[in-house]
Order: C-alpha cells, then sequence, then structure tokens
C-alpha cells in the first residue's frame, strides 16, 4: 500500500486498528535474538518459579506498523487489575500462567542494552513479575525453566493513536513523523517504510509468551525459585548488532 493509499484510507485503517484486540501476528522482524538471556538458577524437582519478563517494549516499529509510545500503559495498569499472564493469547483456563496475586505488572524504564539489544537509547518496558507455578500450567512452567521463551507479546486495544508519515506534503501526519520519528530504536524501518502508527495509549488486557513476538525486543530477563537465590541480571548486551532490514510481509 503507497503513502497515498494510506492517507486516502486513514480513518478505515485507524477504525480496524481500533476495533481488535493487538497481539502477536506471526510476522517476525529480524532483529537478532540476544543469547543466554536467561539466567536459570532452577533446580528440577522446583514446583515454583519466579519469572520477570518483557511483555513489551516502546520506541520500537513492531510488525503491525506501530511505535509504542512511553506512557501509553499509564492508565491501564492503574485502572485493570485483572491482567493476565498467558500462553500465546490463548485465552483458557488451562493457558494461564499467572494472575491475580502471582503477578505484578509495572512500566520500568530501561535501556535496549540492558535487555541484551545492542540499539541506541532507553525504552519503557511493561514488565511482568510473575510467580510460575508447576500446577498451573505445566507445560509453560517446564519452558521457562528450560530457558526456551525468548518472545512475548502483549494483548492490548488501541486507545489513541495517530498516523506519521515521512512526506511533508500531508502536513499532519508529517509532524506526527517529526514528533516521534527520533525515539525510534530501528530507524531504518521507519526510513524504509515511510510511514508508522505512534500509540500513546492503551489498554492491556494481558501479555503472552509466544514463540515469535511482533516485537521481539520482549525477552525473558530472568527465572528462579522464589527465596532461594538473588535474581542474575543480563550481564552485557550481544555483540552481534541486530539486523535492521525489517521489510515486512504484510506490506505491498
Amino acid at each position: 500500500m503507497t503513502i497515498a493509499e494510506i492517507i486516502k484510507n486513514k480513518d478505515t485503517l485507524k477504525a480496524q486498528k481500533m476495533g481488535q484486540l493487538k497481539k502477536a501476528d506471526g510476522v517476525s522482524f529480524t532483529l537478532d535474538i540476544p543469547d543466554n538471556v536467561t539466567v536459570k538458577a532452577v533446580n528440577g524437582d522446583a514446583d515454583t518459579l519466579q519469572v520477570k519478563a518483557a511483555i513489551n517494549t516502546t520506541n520500537v516499529l513492531d510488525s503491525h506498523m506501530d511505535v509504542h509510545i512511553p506512557g501509553l500503559w499509564s492508565k491501564s495498569l492503574k485502572e485493570n487489575k485483572n491482567i493476565m499472564h498467558i500462553q500465546e493469547h490463548a485465552m483458557s483456563f488451562d493457558k494461564i500462567i499467572a494472575d491475580g496475586k502471582d503477578l505484578k505488572a509495572t512500566a520500568e524504564t530501561m535501556t535496549f542494552k540492558e535487555l541484551g539489544f545492542n540499539l541506541k537509547g532507553d525504552t519503557q518496558v511493561l514488565l511482568f513479575n510473575s510467580t510460575v507455578k508447576r500446577d498451573r500450567n505445566t507445560f509453560m512452567f517446564k519452558q521457562y525453566a528450560d530457558e526456551h521463551v525468548n518472545n512475548h507479546s502483549v494483548g492490548m486495544m488501541y486507545v489513541k493513536l495517530f498516523l506519521a508519515v515521512n512526506d511533508d506534503k500531508y502536513e499532519d501526519e508529517y509532524k506526527i513523523w517529526q514528533k516521534y520519528y527520533d525515539q525510534i530504536a530501528n530507524k531504518a524501518d521507519a526510513d524504509s517504510n515511510g510511514y508508522f502508527w505512534a500509540v500513546t495509549e492503551a489498554k492491556v488486557i494481558e501479555g503472552s509468551a509466544v514463540p515469535i513476538g511482533s516485537n521481539q525486543v520482549t525477552p525473558t530477563i530472568n527465572v528462579t525459585e522464589p527465596d532461594k537465590s538473588t535474581p542474575k541480571s543480563i550481564q552485557e548486551p550481544v555483540k552481534a548488532t541486530p539486523k535492521t532490514n525489517l521489510l515486512l510481509s504484510l506490506i505491498s
């Protein structure tokens, strides 16, 4: 879809986005996944794990062509007390990983390097601290214990979003581009596509463990046994420079 077509269909595209639950779409970027992000301190007979996971990060152009802007979760985190940590966006009892008193959801500012990615700047992380119990979801308990969960995804509803276009003949959209472009970590991808949606407010419904996220800067930060050891964080960022040719198959 050309920029002219996007502008022409802006209202329809925006309505479609706001009318659906956003989740991982199976279209991945080619950002390199860090090695050894999770540092395991788990005995084989453990029944409970403490999992710290980056469910979402701001300032990244994702495969929905969205850039989440810091502060977008503030209102929702105050109001929604029923956020869930679930498996692959499946809202069913057997897919729940943690909820209620076993889940604390916060928004915290970190650097991309602290998350293990060789990207410049800061990001606001939608962070889940989850008490994961073997008897609640045995499969995902083992996936976290064995360090197999490298990506997460937020299930959310859009509240406020704005189209940004890199073309000064579209005055309003170009102003949005100028306002938010500098904070995007993967600018080359914004440049190659020429537009993005700036999401300034969203409602958090759930956060999921997924094989590949729409935003791949969503690692498991650490996994420990509660009260057995001090969680170990990422020791240093990956040295390989992430790839930035993020052409999306959903753009035509």
